[in-house]
């Protein structure tokens, strides 16, 4: 078949047609032809879009829509047979069997009538499924071009479909399955998106909360909210830094095993976990992990550090990559990927994170870094696609597959995970580590939900450390 009929539609007109010429078009039902459907149509029936709902329903299992096999009569006579310049005039038909995704349909039109005084053609329909059964049936009756038409096809937009944000939410929270709540100080949860993330984490099973703060206006905002405090423990504090300061005491003393930053500046609680004589530091240098589900990439994605280590040295990257190694263990990647990012993939000795990425991976060939595989210095684009890797002609066993991103500095680590939040809907979970206890801290304008998807990790963090992680 020529590239030139591949490329062009072509018609055949009313005269070209004779009583009992046909077409036929088959095509296999897919999820995402169902979820396409129901955002174009606004059919949100459950039986089509809900496997739960289908699976407990008549149907066993979730049910196509027929209107998407009917649509392949439109395909047809639009398209091919008579093609362009096909006007509908109208249709009429009978659904006569259930369709479900992963069915192959199988639609023919066959021309069983000819008005000669308006170019009105009826058209038998039939659609069948793989095993030969009568799915639908009935009849179209359209206008038939006159004139011949052949032209390139329209270049349509390419459509991909992703997890809705809640869906992705709801998979980040499987990581908890079957983990006990753990003891969480909420420190200073003066807002509402604070305190209704340490309320749903709460309703979740993943935390007991205490609420470090001062207890009348919390209690003042809550009833505003129309949220309900049980099973809150109060730590009554009169403001956000005896706050921070008795939060990280509780943590210090045993009394919970992680911490959640409520309304108060990042600073402010950090000034308290890095305490050198009353916070919560340990041998390994204190740094954040955002772990990425970016709709676009095939993996959890881990970016490193963002959030509290300004301009890291070399040393500081070892602790920082460590750190993210070890949650990602945590997290069930067996061997992490390690991307060491910079603005090139070779060594420039004008550019600082291209020496240290080459110190890093030097100190992984030798045992200093271990658990993972790491790699760099790369630029983001070769971390992350095999395409631009090929293409750069960088062998690796990183490149394009990447676990974990090491940045070079907090504002390139900032700048890239929000980019990645607010342009491609990625979620977004944050959490401390190298301290005594894991840390949620989320951005003030985070929602609640990406304050407990946080949470998920530290649950499974604390658990680990009980020795009682799955």
């Amino acid at each position: 078949m020529s590239q030139e009929f591949l490329d062009t539609i072509e018609n055949r007109t009313y005269d070209e047609i004779q009583v009992g010429d046909s077409a036929s078009l088959t095509r296999t039902l897919r999820p995402e032809d169902i979820q396409m459907f129901a955002i174009i149509s606004g059919d949100m029936n459950p039986t089509h879009v809900d496997p739960e709902y289908a699976r407990s329903s008549q149907f066993r299992e979730v049910v196509g829509h027929g209107m998407w096999g009917a649509m392949l009569f439109s395909n047809i006579l639009g398209t091919q047979f008579p093609g362009p310049g096909t006007v509908y005039v109208g249709q009429n038909l009978h659904f006569d069997r259930v369709v479900r995704i992963g069915d192959t349909l199988t639609a023919t039109v066959t021309c069983t009538r000819k008005f000669d005084h308006n170019d009105h053609i009826l058209f038998d329909c039939r659609c069948t499924n793989q095993d030969g059964e009568l799915v639908i049936s009935g009849t179209a009756e359209v206008i038939a071009p006159t004139e011949k038409i052949k032209r390139m096809k329209v270049a349509l937009p390419e459509i991909k479909l992703s997890a809705t944000k809640t869906a992705r939410y709801e998979h980040l929270l499987e990581i908890t399955a079957g983990l006990a709540p753990i003891a969480m100080a909420v420190v200073h949860p003066c807002d509402a998106e604070s305190l209704k993330g340490a309320l749903l984490a709460r309703d979740r099973g993943l935390i007991d909360p205490t609420l470090v703060g001062p207890e009348k206006r919390i209690r003042a905002l809550a009833e505003e909210l129309g949220l309900s405090l049980y099973g809150c423990k109060f730590l009554d504090v009169p403001h956000s830094h005896a706050a921070a300061e008795s939060g990280v005491a509780l943590a210090r003393e045993g009394l919970v095993e992680a911490l959640m930053k409520g309304s108060l500046h990042t600073d402010e609680l950090m000034s308290e976990v890095v305490d050198k004589a009353t916070g919560l530091r340990t041998d390994r240098r204190i740094s954040h992990v955002f772990m990425m589900d970016v709709p676009t990439y095939p993996r959890p994605l881990l970016i490193t550090d963002a959030a509290v280590n300004v301009a890291p040295d070399l040393p500081t990257k070892v602790d920082i990559v460590q750190n993210a190694i070890d949650l990602a263990r945590m997290l069930k990647i067996a061997e992490p990927k390690v991307a060491l990012l910079a603005a090139v993939e070779t060594v420039n000795a004008k550019m600082p994170a291209t020496l240290d990425a080459a110190a890093l991976c030097k100190m992984a060939d030798r045992g200093q870094i271990q658990g993972g595989i790491l790699d760099g210095p790369l630029a983001f684009d070769n971390a992350i696609s095999v395409v631009a890797a090929r293409t750069k002609g960088i062998k690796s066993a990183v490149a394009g597959q990447a676990d974990i991103l090491l940045v070079p500095d907090i504002e390139s680590g900032n700048m890239l995970a929000k980019q990645l939040e607010y342009l491609a809907d990625a979620l977004a979970a944050g959490i401390v580590l190298g301290a005594r206890v894991p840390i949620v801290l989320t951005s003030r304008a985070d929602s609640a939900q990406t304050r407990t998807a946080s949470t998920a990790i530290a649950v499974v963090m604390a658990h680990c450390k009980r020795g009682t992680c799955k």
